[in-house]
Parts: C-alpha cells; sequence; structure tokens
C-alpha cells in the first residue's frame, strides 16, 4: 500500500466516522476501493451494491478530501425529493454543506446561487429535469461545470432503457458526463441493476472518458436481514382482511406499497377507521404532507405508510421493520429495490407480497401510458415547425395536437433527449436535427418490460429459495439459499383471516360514491378548434357538483367496472347487485335540493347499460325520465375518444342536443335540479357540454351521474 493511499484512508475513515457517528466504524468492502478511484485516481467508477451498502457514504467522504484538496463543489443529480431531504440530512451531519434545488424549494433558489457563488456549497443536489430548465442550463451550469470537482449519478439505473418510462430525462446524463473537464472524477451508483443494466450504464459513463476509466465495484446483493414470502390469497377483500387482521403483528413500522394512487388511498383509509395509524403517500398527495408522513415514519409516530412507487428509492429509515406489498411490482429489480428500504440497520425485517389478479392489466396500462408511439411523435415535431421557429408552449402545443398533458410532457422530453426539440424560455423549438422513430428501441424495451414481467409472477410462484431468485434475476453470481424465506424455511407469516376484519374489508370493498368535480373554465385553444369559448364556464351554465358510483382504479367496485367497461365487453343492463349500489349513492349524496327529474346521455357503447340505470333511478327515486339528449351523428360507430382536453371539448361541441319532448319537460320542472346518468367520465366535457345545454334549455342545477370515474 502506498503512502498515498494509507494517508487518504486514514483521513478518509476519520470522515467515516463522524458521519456515522460511530467511533469504531471502518469501511464495507469496496467502500475505500470506490472512494480511492475518485480522489487518488480521478477515474470514473460504477458502484452496484445492496440497498443500505453505504452508497452514500462513498460520495460524501469522496467530496470531503476532493475540497480538502482544492476541488470544486460535487454535483449530484438525484431522482426523487424524498432522497433529497436525506441526502442533505446526511451530509450535515458528515459536516457537508449541501444545497438543493428543485421544484419544492423555488423560495431558496437565489440564496443557493449565493452560496455557489461565495465557494460555500460542497453538494449541490438537483434532479435530471433541472438539467434542462433553460435558465439553469444555459446561465448556471456552464460555471458550475468549470467548477465541478465531482460528478455524482445516483439511482444510476435510471439512465438505462430501464428506466425509460421513470425519468427520460436522465438519458441525458450521457452528454453531461461527456462534458466534464478532465480530471474530474464520475461516480455512478445504483443497487438495482442486472448485467444488462449494468453494461449499458457502463457504456453512458465511458461517454468522452478515456480508454480502461471506467471501475466497475459490483458486490453481492444479498439481505440477511430479510425474510421474504409470498401469500396468494383469491381476492382484494382477502388481502385487506389479512392487513385488517395482522397489521398490529408486523415488527416495527414500514411501509405497504400499493399499485395504483386510489388502492394506497383506500387502504390507508380502511386501516385507519379499523384504529391503526396509518398514512397514505402517493404523487399525489401535498409536498408539505410527504414531508410530515416520512418524518413521523422515521420517528415511528405511525405503523406505517400505504405508499405507490413515489415513496421508494433513497427514502432512508435503517429500522425499517417490515415492507408488504398489495399488488406485484412489474418486476423483479422494481420489487428488490423497494423491498431494499426495509432491515438495513436491524438483524431481521419482514417482507410480505399479496399478488393481485388485476396485477398484470394495471402493469400493462403503465407500460402503454410511457410508451411514446410514432404518429404522436409527428404530430409535435409538425406543430413546432409550423410555427416558424418561434417556442410553443406545452399549454399552446397541447392545444395544436390531439395528446394529453400528461403524455404530452413525456413525449417532449423524449424527443428533448434525442435532440429533436429543445426547451427554450417560452416553451419548445423544434432543433431541425434529423430525427427518425426508433421503432426497434421501443420494441427491445416492450420486450424486455414483458420478460421482467414473466419473471416477476416466476418469483410469485417458485417453490426455490426466494432471495437467491432475486439475486439471480439481477444477475448476482454469488446467489445461495438464504435459509429464510418461506420457500426455505416454510411460511412465517399467518394466513387466518378474522371474521370481524373480513366483515370490515367487505364493507370497505363495498364502500360507493367517487366525487366528480366540475369544470370551471374552458381549455386553452378550443377556438382554434372551432369551438368559440375561452375563460370561466359562466356559473349558470356549469355542472354541478357529480357523483360516480366507483373509479375504476378502485378496489372495490372498480373490478366490476372495469369488466363492463373492458375492450369488446358486450352491452348489457347493469347487475341488480350494480343497480343497488347505485341507489346507495344517490342516498348518501346530501345535495342541496333533490332533483325533479333524470335525463340520460345516449350512449354508443352501452346504451342498454345506461338506459337500465336512468329506469332504476327513476323508479326508486320516484322522478320522471324525460329520456334521452339527442345524439346529432347518430349511425356513426364508436370512436375513440380524442386526447386532450381542447380535443374532447371539440369532439362533443356538436354532437348533442336537446329534442322538443325533453325541452318542454324541462320547463315544466321550474328550474328544479335535474340528475344527468351517463355510463363513464374521463375528461368530464361530455357532462359539461350537456349541462350547459340543459340550463340553456330551462333546467336549473344539473347533477351528473356516472357509473365509473376512470381515475
Amino acid at each position: 500500500m502506498s503512502e498515498t493511499t494509507t494517508s487518504t484512508r486514514s483521513e478518509a475513515l476519520g470522515i467515516l466516522r463522524t458521519l456515522v457517528g460511530r467511533g469504531d466504524a471502518g469501511f464495507h468492502d469496496g467502500q475505500f476501493e470506490a472512494i480511492e478511484t475518485l480522489v487518488d485516481d480521478r477515474r470514473r467508477a460504477l458502484v452496484v451494491q445492496r440497498t443500505g451498502w453505504g452508497k452514500s457514504a462513498v460520495y460524501f467522504v469522496a467530496t470531503l478530501l476532493l475540497r480538502r484538496r482544492g476541488a470544486g463543489p460535487t454535483i449530484l443529480v438525484s431522482p426523487l425529493l424524498a432522497l433529497m431531504r436525506d441526502q442533505v440530512s446526511a451530509a450535515a451531519r458528515a459536516g457537508v454543506r449541501a444545497v438543493s434545488i428543485n421544484s419544492s424549494n423555488m423560495h431558496e433558489w437565489d440564496d443557493v446561487r449565493q452560496q455557489l457563488q461565495r465557494d460555500e456549497v460542497d453538494v449541490l443536489l438537483v434532479s435530471p429535469e433541472r438539467l434542462n430548465n433553460p435558465a439553469f442550463r444555459d446561465q448556471q451550469l456552464p460555471e458550475l461545470i468549470r467548477r465541478v470537482g465531482l460528478l455524482v449519478v445516483d439511482e444510476a439505473h435510471c439512465i438505462s432503457d430501464w428506466g425509460h418510462d421513470f425519468r427520460p430525462d436522465y438519458r441525458r446524463l450521457r452528454d453531461l458526463i461527456a462534458l466534464m473537464p478532465p480530471g474530474v472524477p464520475v461516480l455512478a451508483t445504483t443497487a438495482t441493476a442486472n448485467s444488462r443494466v449494468v453494461t449499458d450504464v457502463a457504456e453512458q459513463l465511458d461517454h468522452g472518458a478515456s480508454a480502461g476509466e471506467v471501475v466497475t465495484i459490483r458486490g453481492p446483493l444479498a439481505r440477511a436481514s430479510l425474510r421474504l414470502g409470498v401469500l396468494r390469497l383469491p381476492d382484494a377483500k382477502e388481502r385487506l382482511a389479512w392487513l385488517l387482521s395482522h397489521l398490529g403483528e408486523l415488527p416495527g413500522s414500514g411501509i405497504i406499497y400499493a399499485l395504483t394512487v386510489s388502492a394506497a388511498e383506500d387502504t390507508a383509509r380502511l386501516l385507519r377507521e379499523a384504529g391503526h395509524a396509518v398514512r397514505a403517500y402517493t404523487g399525489q398527495t401535498d409536498t408539505a404532507e410527504r414531508e410530515e408522513s416520512e418524518r413521523l415514519l422515521k420517528d415511528n409516530a405511525v405503523k406505517a405508510l400505504v405508499a405507490t412507487s413515489a415513496l421508494g428509492m433513497g427514502f432512508d429509515k435503517p429500522d425499517l421493520g417490515f415492507v408488504l406489498h398489495l399488488g406485484a411490482p412489474s418486476s423483479p429489480v422494481a420489487y428488490y429495490q423497494q423491498v431494499g428500504r426495509a432491515g438495513r440497520a436491524t438483524d431481521n425485517a419482514d417482507v410480505l407480497l399479496l399478488p393481485g389478479p388485476e396485477d398484470e392489466d394495471i402493469w400493462q396500462y403503465f407500460a402503454t401510458a410511457s410508451m411514446p408511439s410514432r404518429s404522436r411523435a409527428d404530430a409535435v415535431l409538425s406543430a413546432l415547425r409550423e410555427n416558424g421557429g418561434a417556442p410553443l408552449s406545452t399549454p399552446a402545443l397541447e392545444a395544436r395536437v390531439d395528446i394529453r398533458r400528461s403524455p404530452l410532457e413525456l413525449l417532449l422530453k423524449v424527443l428533448d433527449v434525442d435532440g429533436a426539440v429543445r426547451r427554450v424560455q417560452g416553451g419548445w423549438v423544434a432543433t431541425g436535427e434529423p430525427w427518425a422513430y426508433d421503432a426497434d428501441r421501443y420494441e427491445r424495451i416492450a420486450a424486455a418490460r414483458v420478460a421482467e414481467q414473466q419473471s416477476m409472477l416466476a418469483y410469485e410462484r417458485t417453490d426455490t429459495c426466494r432471495m437467491e431468485y432475486l439475486q439471480r434475476a439481477l444477475d448476482d453470481e454469488t446467489a445461495t439459499r438464504c435459509g429464510r424465506c418461506d420457500a426455505c424455511a416454510g411460511p412465517w407469516y399467518p394466513t387466518s383471516v378474522a371474521a370481524d376484519a373480513a366483515a370490515s374489508a367487505r364493507a370497505s370493498l363495498d364502500r360507493v360514491g367517487a366525487v366528480v368535480e366540475a369544470r370551471a373554465q374552458w381549455p386553452t385553444g378550443a377556438a382554434s378548434l372551432g369551438v368559440d369559448v375561452r375563460g370561466n364556464i359562466p356559473a349558470g351554465e356549469r355542472a354541478g357538483q357529480g357523483r360516480a358510483l366507483a373509479r375504476l382504479t378502485d378496489l372495490g367496485w372498480g373490478g366490476p367496472l372495469r369488466d363492463l367497461f373492458a375492450p369488446g365487453a358486450a352491452d348489457t343492463a347493469a347487475t341488480p347487485a350494480m343497480l343497488q349500489a347505485c341507489v346507495r349513492v344517490l342516498a348518501e349524496w346530501g345535495w342541496e335540493e333533490r332533483p325533479a327529474a333524470v335525463v340520460s346521455l345516449p350512449s354508443r357503447r352501452h346504451p342498454l347499460l345506461v338506459e337500465s340505470v336512468a329506469r332504476t333511478l327513476s323508479d326508486v327515486g320516484r322522478l320522471p325520465w324525460l329520456g334521452s339528449l339527442d345524439d346529432n351523428q347518430t349511425g356513426l360507430p364508436p370512436g375513440e375518444a380524442a386526447g386532450n382536453s381542447a380535443y374532447r371539448l371539440a369532439q362533443v361541441w356538436n354532437r348533442f342536443s336537446v329534442g322538443a319532448e325533453v325541452a318542454s319537460a324541462l320547463g315544466q320542472l321550474g328550474g328544479r335540479p335535474v340528475l344527468l346518468v351517463d355510463d363513464l367520465a374521463d375528461s368530464r366535457w361530455t357532462v359539461t357540454v350537456v349541462a350547459r345545454l340543459l340550463r340553456r334549455a330551462g333546467a336549473g342545477p344539473v347533477l351528473p351521474f356516472v357509473l365509473a370515474l376512470r381515475s
């Protein structure tokens, strides 16, 4: 060992012990090797190590060592706000001055810029999206690159195609890495990568580097503290009943993962009603509430957070006692990443998967929603080119292409990463660079996803060691039997369900009545599509707040409704049970004034279904059914719904009219409320347009009732 290595190791060990708060702490296998690669050799390193191994210690220790040697600040590209918050806290413990620039702390950006100018920042944490913010990219990033001492890409598997649907902006990091000045080390870290991803990420790191500069440090992925199990139960009711019966028996506090926002919220509500201290945590949860929930979990003030994948990478609670999944993630890689939250600083933690029959449908939905199509890409590029080089904002572009906001934003990121468009002040422009839809690449990604889904299903059914299976799925050649999982040692979890828990789960899943919020504004760009409206919808022409039997993503009635609205499903009258549930929605509505009549919408796909609901509500409520509105496009086959709000509004604007008989009946109601029945609400523009027609024809408040709300 050279004198330089000895000196660096001694200095690094002192920093490590300060970081972890233990005077006897030592390096794990590979930690100092990574630090030495960065600090003494100034090379590029890819570290693939299990969760809890200490990857953050590598970049914090390396940062302080490099700063002591006169290097500039570290740029740490970090994917999630929860991860950023934990990293800033961990850095402070080691005496590392870390600050972040992200969407939740805009009020601090000026202070951060001033701190950077005064060289008072050791680590700047940024999201991959921030790197393409025009002001940051053009005004601050060049100076940062000139001064940077170390570049760290955390959760680096997102660079790979594996992470395509998670953060397309990660793919642009390849170009950022190539911009690093000579001698500036680069570190990429991840705990979730198979050999394909490792090779891919190493190639990204090698971009612009000297031959052989990238050092890969890969360790075993086995987690000796985790006790894995899979419990297959017949349906959502049984899974929730099991949770109600046994949540209190799980060790410590933990995370319950659900596949959808509504499943997380519904499960959290059910558990709270049963007396359990839990909170929902999703991508739709307010930022301040998310921060509070993270703190409560870390302080063991709640038993669990019921979360979507929004609570994932980097959330740091070393003593997390359990991770439970209601529904399986779509790949062993994703599953390993999520269960890796547990047992990082404890000898034992329980990990249990309760898969559901609906899992594959949910996987398919998210996979297809995130993949850009050739026709959509062509439409966006054409719209930008036709604007003569002037930028188009996302809302303005949305009005010119038939794509909803979220998939449009994702597509723009993909095109930006590919160099076909560029984000500038004021919106987006086409670069004019040659671009072609990479069908082979997307087919390759789709095939990889299918293979990973099949591998996850095989994990659920395997009778061999589950930890060994996960290791092999991540191409860990050190995989051996764990001796702890349900396949090695037999089921460690109870399988019984208490009778009262089953009754509570059944009652919760039978809950009805999702709110259908009324539209208050016309969409931007409607006039360009021939619909001459803009701004606020006049109060006297708006729909009232409505109700749906349930959301399609709900755990309870969502299942039967998904079957009812599945592609190719036959049109039938609603079942007696569903009709009874619809009546319950009305009974629990709590409207200001009871409706005086029922009007229905003509449906091309589900006329029998809509009529059965309208007639039942009319009969049970003793309300006259005035019939259905006229369809001005009768005879046309059902078409696909348009994409974004402006196009959807244009699609239904002239479709309906109020016939003479219905108009006459409305005129006799004296301005009293009307119940408007339809089958499915998605964008809510159909009920918005029809409510306007009915109000103009003399109806009072229009209260939409639909069987299903899409989300």
